[in-house]
């Protein structure tokens, strides 16, 4: 099975179990507070993210939390992109780690994205593996559905 096959299968079972929580959080551990509520940080390999959900309604300025292994960082950052429901780039910023992430554990890492919001109703958030080398081996990304007001 290929790694995109197995990456396909590890977000489809996590927007799955995601589904399952309905609207709870697990006593694991793994939460953190918002102003409404605890999110649960929703397992997807080598980097979790924590907000927004999948298909979260998004507004600007947004909020991207997580964890990322410190493989994904290059000098403390990696991207993250906005998109809207026909592949426009609205928004481009970096992650940046809240911690040392000259590591292989996962490191908390903080964006915020401003955006004006599109005339489409859907859109993706894109986490990028920052990437210097240029390889495509070293490619990696998390493609998280959202939606707009």
């Amino acid at each position: 099975m290929t790694s995109t096959r197995l990456f396909t299968l590890s977000v489809c079972s996590t927007l799955i179990l995601a589904g399952c929580f309905g609207g709870t959080t697990p006593d694991d551990g793994n939460q953190i507070s918002s102003q409404n509520a605890s999110v649960p940080e929703l397992p997807m390999g080598d980097v979790l993210l924590q907000l927004p959900l999948p298909n979260e309604i998004v507004t600007s300025p947004l909020l991207v939390t997580g964890n990322a292994r410190g493989t994904w960082y290059f000098e403390a950052s990696f991207p993250v992109r906005l998109l809207d429901g026909n592949g426009n780039e609205i928004a481009i910023t970096l992650a940046q780690a809240q911690g040392d992430w000259m590591t292989e554990d996962y490191v908390p890492y903080l964006a915020v994205l401003t955006f004006t919001t599109p005339a489409t109703s859907t859109g993706m958030l894109i986490l990028q593996k920052d990437n210097p080398s240029g390889l495509p081996e070293n490619e990696a990304s998390l493609q998280i559905p959202v939606m707009f007001q």
